[in-house]
């Protein structure tokens, strides 16, 4: 009897799994899904909602070969089967094959796109998927089909297909040359107007993009009733960022709906529909006390603004399936604190800036890259802090930084303390600490660029 184990194959994400069977006089016992097993093995943590059964009454009943838009887990309950898939995916794997003899003593993982077919061996063959969708007449539209003839692939059939029982509609498909690939499943872009909105939309081209005038995430109803039907991922790029307002009694009120509320109903809608959440955080869940922070600082608020956010990452942390990307100082397309030093300089202002506040510059496209990478490489879920890298710097030398780089003099901008600056204001509290660490996010292989350098870029192009 093997042991318990996942193999890869050709086709990526495509996995055989060697299942133990325990027989005697009686007959059978086999695990035919075991998540805590089988996810610490490889297989992925695809949550199955159906459960399906398909009987073969004669040897030579053929049926394929069939990509659906879900993943699917198959192995037998009686006889043996020739299995074969075919990725449909686009991508450089289109068209890879991958061929199977398995009986009950083998499964294999279909992700989602990967055209499959059975043959079956023996008459009486039973088996089973479960699959992490559920199937419906508009499910089955999206279906790619790819003929079982198809002379490119070539799979060789045990029964050739002359002798086999097939459907007439399976006889009918398409041969490869003909095949659209299945695309990816979508991304939606909440918040697409803001600045990480607009950086995230020019790596995410094809991404539905909304804004809170096009879709009131605060609204539950709205999100529920929103066409999530082949997404894969939602980035929530929207947020209350008033930090200031949010101190006041209507402030409050919209930070808490648009950075509490609307998570929520994202988070609900992320679980129902088994898409990837990324959700942007910040470093103002902190009180600033360290001078740098690591993802699992506790949280320690010291604003209205502060506290949403951190109360919007609890609500994220409860689907696993997510991202939490925590950032500080963005800078991007509108207006940010470096176009208004910029304009300060071209009108020959010497602005006072705080300068007991540290941290780095976080530019759009960066950030939006990182993100981008996280869900290319398929990173462990959990939270990344993703900011520039390098020197840590205060808000004065950031504005001096802009001067000198505009052609202007450094000892035009004064520095002032936090204290002075909020001296007969309405303001938020502010950590003075806003550097974070970004040794985990290293570790996946995306290193931010250096903020001085990115900052000289940044001002370059205008």
């Amino acid at each position: 009897m093997a042991d318990l184990a996942v193999h890869t194959t050709p086709i990526p994400g495509l996995l055989v799994v060697d299942l133990p069977v325990h027989g005697d006089a009686r007959g059978w016992f086999k695990e035919n899904w075991q998540r805590a097993k089988m996810v610490a093995l490889g297989l992925p943590d695809f949550t199955p909602v159906q459960n399906n059964m398909s009987y073969n009454a004669e040897a030579g009943s053929t049926r394929g070969l069939h990509a659906e838009p879900w993943d699917k887990l198959i192995g037998l309950a009686h006889g043996r089967i020739f299995g074969a898939w075919v990725d449909l995916r686009e991508g450089p794997t289109f068209g890879t094959s991958f061929t199977l003899e398995m009986g009950p003593e083998k499964a294999v993982f279909v992700p989602r796109g990967v055209a499959n077919g059975y043959q079956a061996l023996e008459a009486d063959t039973a088996y089973s998927y479960l699959v992490n969708d559920h199937w419906s007449p508009e499910a089955r539209a999206s279906y790619t089909y790819l003929n079982l003839a198809d002379e490119t692939v070539a799979i060789d059939w045990p029964i050739p297909l002359d002798e086999a029982t097939i459907s007439d509609a399976d006889a009918a498909h398409p041969r490869l040359a003909d095949v659209t690939p299945m695309p990816p499943r979508r991304v939606v872009i909440v918040g697409a107007k803001g600045q990480l909105g607009r950086a995230l939309q020019a790596v995410y081209p094809d991404a539905v993009a909304v804004d809170v005038d096009e879709l009131d995430i605060t609204d539950p109803d709205a999100v529920a009733a929103f066409d999530w039907h082949g997404v894969g991922t939602i980035v929530n790029a929207a947020a209350y960022t008033a930090v200031d307002a949010a101190e006041t009694p209507e402030g409050r009120k919209l930070a808490w709906s648009i950075n509490v509320d609307a998570v929520r109903n994202l988070v609900a809608a992320a679980r129902a529909h088994e898409a990837t959440l990324v959700h942007v955080s910040s470093d103002y869940v902190f009180d600033g006390k360290a001078e740098q922070h690591t993802e699992d600082e506790p949280f320690s608020p010291l604003g209205v603004y502060g506290v949403t956010k951190a109360a919007g990452d609890a609500l994220v942390a409860t689907w696993p399936r997510h991202y939490l990307v925590r950032t500080s100082w963005v800078i991007g397309e509108g207006r940010n604190f470096v176009r208004t030093m910029a304009s300060l300089a071209e009108k020959g202002v010497k602005p006072a800036v705080v300068d007991d506040q540290f941290g780095r510059l976080t530019f759009t496209t960066d950030l939006a890259a990182g993100i981008a990478h996280l869900l290319a490489t398929g990173a462990p879920y959990g939270t990344y802090n993703l900011t520039g890298d390098g020197a840590v710097r205060s808000w004065l030398e950031v504005a001096r930084q802009v001067y000198t780089l505009t052609g202007h003099a450094a000892s035009d901008v004064s520095g002032q303390s936090t204290e002075d600056y909020a001296a007969g204001k309405v303001v938020s509290p502010r950590p003075r600490h806003s550097a974070l660490a970004l040794d985990k996010i290293k570790a996946t292989g995306f290193v931010p660029r250096d903020a001085d350098a990115a900052l000289q870029e940044y001002l370059a192009n205008g």
